[in-house]
C-alpha cells in the first residue's frame, strides 16, 4: 500500500492520495506520515484539502504527528483546517498540545469550552499566549459570573492591559467581583489616562471604590484630569512622560529614562523643560542613541516644538498627530508648561468615535457609545424616533408643494406622466446633494476646508453639477425616449424636455446647497454632519418639486 501511496505523492495526486488515506487505519496512517521526509510531510500537508487534512488530525492518535502537521501548515491554511474541526475534538487536540501550538488552534469557542469545563490546566498556560485586544473581546463573551474566574488566571502585567481593553459593562461587572486587594493591584498597573476613562464611564458607587484603592498623588491628579472640559485636550493627556533638563548630558538622561522610563506610557520621544517646567524642546530616542554620551541635551533638542494648549478640541489633537505622524502630542498650560501628552493610541480612538458619530448623524440617527448588540431595543428606538418625526414632518412640505400643483399634475395624458417622473427626480437631487455634502464634511473633518473656502468650493461645485446635470439629463432623454416612449405622445419631446430640464436644475441646486450648508453650519458652530443627507435630502425635495411644476405650469399650461 504504501508504494502505491508513494506514487500517488510523487504524481502530486493529493486527492486520489486523501481517498486512499482516508480508508487507511489510524496505524497506517501514522506510519505513512512518519516515512517522509520533511519536503514531503509539508507537501503533503499544505497540498492536502482542508477536510481532509483535518479528519487526519481527528483520527491520528500520535501527538508528535498533529504537532507537525499544524507546525507544517501557514497560519491561513491551518485555519481553514480548524474551520472543519468540532469544538470537541479540537479541545482534544489542545490538550495534547504545547502552549505555543494551541495558541495558534484554540479560537474563543475553544476558550469558552475550557473555562466552562474548569480546564484551569490547559487554560492558564493559553491565555498567557494572548494579546490584551484579544483577551478583552473574549472576556466580553464569558458569562458574567466567569468574568472573575478567567480575569485571576492572568498574570498582573497582561491582567491590566487586558482591562482597559475591555467594554464597560465587562470592566463594572469585573470592579463588583474583585475584592480590595486585587482591584489596588489592577489599577496600580493602569496608566493614568486609563484610569480617568475608567472613572468617567463607571457608575458613582464603582467610582467611590475605584478612588478608595488610588493613592493620594494619583487621586490629586485625576481630580486635576477631571477638571478640563469632556471634549478638550486636558481630558485626554496623560502625565505620564518623560521630562529631560537642557543642561543635561546624555548618559545623565539615559540614567533618568532607565530609572522611570518603567512606568511611562512612551519612552520614544523625551520632552525638554526649563527650571519652571515651560516646553522648550524635544529629543527622540533616536537622537539621544546617535548622540555622543557627553553631548548636551541642549545642543541636540528639537527647539521648534509643536504643541497643543489643555483647552484645544480632542478632535483637533488627533488630526495634528495624524497630520504630523506624532506618537504622541504634548500639552501645555496657560504659561506654556508642560502638564501631559496624548498618545497616538488615545488619538486612533477618537477618530474612530468622531467617525462613528459622523456617520450616525449622517443617517439621521443620535450616537450612542455602546455597540449594536449590546444597545436595548428601547434605546435604539429612543435614538432614531425623534429624527424621523422630524424628517416626516418636514417632508410635509413635499405634499402641500404637490398638492398646490394639482391641478398641473392632473393634465390629461401629460399628467401622469409627470406624476410618474416624480421619484426619479427626488431621489436624483437628494443623491446629487448626498454626495456634494459628505465630501466637504469630510473635507471639513480633516481639516482641508474652511469656511473662508466657500468661493472656491462653489465655483468647483458649481461646474461640477453642469457636467453631471448635462450627462444625467441626456440619459433621461434617452431613457424617456426608448423606454417610456415618449416619441409617441403628441408634444412627447417637449414633455421629455420639462423632465431633461428640471432634473438639470435640480442636480446643480442640489450640489449648490449640498456645499453649502456644511461649510454654512460649521461657522454657526454646529456640527456639519447634523445638516447632511437627511436634511439636505428633504430641502432639495421641496426645491426640485417647486422647480418641476413651475417649468411644467409654464411650458406645458398653454398646450
Amino acid at each position: 500500500m504504501f508504494e502505491e501511496l508513494r506514487r500517488l505523492l510523487s504524481e502530486k495526486d493529493f486527492d486520489a492520495l486523501a481517498k486512499s488515506l482516508k480508508d487507511a487505519d489510524s496505524h497506517t496512517l501514522a506510519a505513512f506520515f512518519a516515512e517522509l521526509s520533511k519536503e514531503e510531510f509539508d507537501e503533503v500537508c499544505r497540498g492536502l484539502r482542508a477536510e481532509d487534512t483535518a479528519d487526519f488530525l481527528v483520527r491520528l492518535d500520535d501527538s508528535e504527528l498533529k504537532e507537525r502537521i499544524i507546525s507544517a501548515l501557514k497560519d491561513r491554511e491551518l485555519k481553514e483546517v480548524m474551520d472543519e474541526i468540532s469544538v470537541d475534538d479540537t479541545l482534544e487536540i489542545i490538550e495534547e498540545m504545547p502552549a505555543d501550538v494551541i495558541r495558534r488552534i484554540a479560537e474563543e469557542d475553544e476558550i469558552l469550552k475550557l473555562l466552562e469545563e474548569r480546564n484551569f490546566v490547559v487554560l492558564k498556560p493559553l491565555l498567557k499566549e494572548y494579546n490584551p485586544t484579544d483577551l478583552a473581546a473574549i472576556l466580553d463573551e464569558v458569562p458574567k459570573e466567569d468574568v472573575v474566574l478567567t480575569f485571576r488566571l492572568l498574570p498582573k502585567e497582561l491582567a491590566a492591559e487586558t482591562f482597559v481593553e475591555m467594554s464597560s459593562d465587562s470592566k463594572q461587572a469585573l470592579i463588583r467581583s474583585l475584592n480590595d486587594i486585587e482591584l489596588k493591584a489592577v489599577m496600580d498597573e493602569l496608566f493614568l489616562d486609563d484610569t480617568v476613562d475608567l472613572i468617567e464611564e463607571m457608575p458613582a458607587n464603582v467610582v467611590k471604590r475605584i478612588i478608595a484603592q488610588s493613592d493620594s498623588e494619583t487621586r490629586a491628579y485625576i481630580n486635576e484630569i477631571l477638571k478640563y472640559p469632556k471634549d478638550s485636550a486636558g481630558s485626554i493627556m496623560t502625565i505620564e512622560f518623560v521630562s529631560l533638563n537642557s543642561s543635561m548630558t546624555v548618559a545623565a538622561a539615559f540614567d533618568r529614562i532607565r530609572k522611570t522610563g518603567v512606568d511611562k506610557e512612551t519612552i520614544y520621544t523625551m520632552y525638554v523643560t526649563d527650571d519652571k517646567k515651560k516646553l522648550i524642546g524635544t529629543v527622540s530616542a533616536k537622537d539621544l542613541l546617535l548622540a555622543p554620551r557627553d553631548a548636551l541635551i541642549g545642543d541636540i533638542m528639537n527647539e521648534n516644538v509643536i504643541y497643543v494648549d489643555t483647552m484645544t478640541d480632542k478632535e483637533e489633537v488627533s488630526n495634528m498627530i495624524a497630520k504630523y505622524g506624532f506618537l504622541a502630542m504634548p500639552v501645555v498650560d496657560g504659561e506654556q508648561r508642560l502638564v501631559g501628552i496624548v498618545t497616538v493610541d488615545d488619538a486612533m480612538q477618537i477618530m474612530q468615535d468622531e467617525s462613528t458619530e459622523d456617520i450616525a448623524k449622517m443617517s439621521a440617527v443620535t450616537p450612542s457609545d455602546k455597540p449594536y448588540l449590546k444597545t436595548g431595543v428601547f434605546r435604539i428606538w429612543l435614538n432614531r424616533v425623534p429624527w424621523l418625526l422630524i424628517l416626516m414632518i418636514s417632508a410635509t412640505f413635499t405634499g402641500i408643494i404637490i398638492s398646490s400643483n394639482e391641478e398641473t399634475l392632473n393634465m390629461p395624458v401629460y399628467g401622469i406622466i409627470l406624476t410618474a417622473c416624480i421619484p426619479m427626480l427626488m431621489d436624483t437631487g437628494g443623491n446629487a446633494g448626498s454626495q456634494a455634502s459628505v465630501t466637504i464634511i469630510r473635507g471639513i473633518a480633516l481639516g482641508e476646508l474652511r469656511f473662508r473656502d466657500i468661493g472656491k468650493v462653489i465655483w468647483k461645485e458649481a461646474r461640477v453639477s453642469i457636467l453631471l446635470g448635462l450627462t444625467l439629463a441626456a440619459a433621461c432623454f434617452v431613457k424617456l425616449m426608448a423606454i417610456d416612449m415618449l416619441w409617441k405622445v403628441d408634444n412627447g419631446f417637449l414633455v421629455a424636455f420639462v423632465i431633461c430640464l428640471s432634473m438639470f436644475l435640480t442636480i446643480v441646486l442640489a450640489k449648490l446647497i449640498g456645499c453649502v450648508l456644511p461649510l454654512v453650519a460649521k461657522k454657526c458652530r454646529l456640527d456639519p454632519a447634523v445638516v447632511a443627507s437627511p436634511f439636505i435630502t428633504t430641502i432639495v425635495d421641496a426645491l426640485s418639486l417647486t422647480i418641476y411644476c413651475f417649468i411644467a405650469v409654464h411650458m406645458l399650461g398653454m398646450l
